[in-house]
């Protein structure tokens, strides 16, 4: 850890003794993040992030719940009220890259002025139209890149950044268990699938 106590806006004892906390009891690094979401109409959802559970307890802070919007752009028929489902996963992974990068660069002792990304995803919606079987439904690929002023070589930073759960999550899959419940009725339909894994592109 560095000996300075504020690095990159962080304070470096404290995620030392949150460290040294997991480390001693690893069920306290055990966390269970929430979402709801409901429709509005035709492409227009707002998802709801509320409380979540860490630490061995359920936590909640003052300025929850946060709302998130869902739309589509007008070309695809939605209204363009907000940004689409896969913005908000660019969005999720450069906002998660970039805290990955700014902490473990704190806890080396880097000090960083400036971490600026910029995110482009190929996808092709004849997969999620269900007219083309061999194209797959999802980004085909992911382009990243960083623009950091500061401490460290772009090895160290590019390495800081693969820390990143997002980036874990749409590099490598993860396993989504689904279930649909018909309301006012007695069916229900489950899935579990394991999603293609992704390479994640070299900044």
């Amino acid at each position: 850890m560095a000996d300075s106590k504020i690095v990159n806006g962080i304070d470096v004892q404290e995620l030392g003794k949150a460290v040294q906390g997991f480390q001693t009891d690893p069920s306290l690094a055990r966390f269970r993040f929430r979402a709801t979401n409901a429709w509005d109409s035709g492409g227009h959802n707002e998802t709801t992030i509320e409380g979540f559970y860490g630490t061995n307890q359920e936590l909640t802070s003052p300025t929850r719940p946060f709302r998130l919007e869902a739309d589509e752009p007008e070309v695809l028929l939605g209204k363009d009220r907000a940004p689409n489902p896969v913005e908000h996963l660019l969005s999720a992974l450069a906002a998660c890259m970039t805290s990955s990068m700014a902490f473990h660069a704190a806890a080396r002792g880097l000090r960083l002025k400036k971490i600026e990304s910029e995110l482009k995803g190929e996808i092709d919606l004849r997969g999620f139209l269900g007219i083309a079987d061999e194209v797959r439904k999802g980004y085909q690929s992911i382009d990243v890149t960083f623009r950091v002023e500061g401490d460290g070589t772009p090895e160290q930073l590019e390495e800081l950044c693969r820390f990143s759960p997002v980036l874990d999550v749409v590099a490598h899959g993860t396993t989504v268990h689904l279930a649909v419940e018909k309301l006012g009725g007695a069916q229900r339909i489950e899935q579990a699938r394991r999603s293609e894994a992704l390479e994640p592109a070299q900044p």
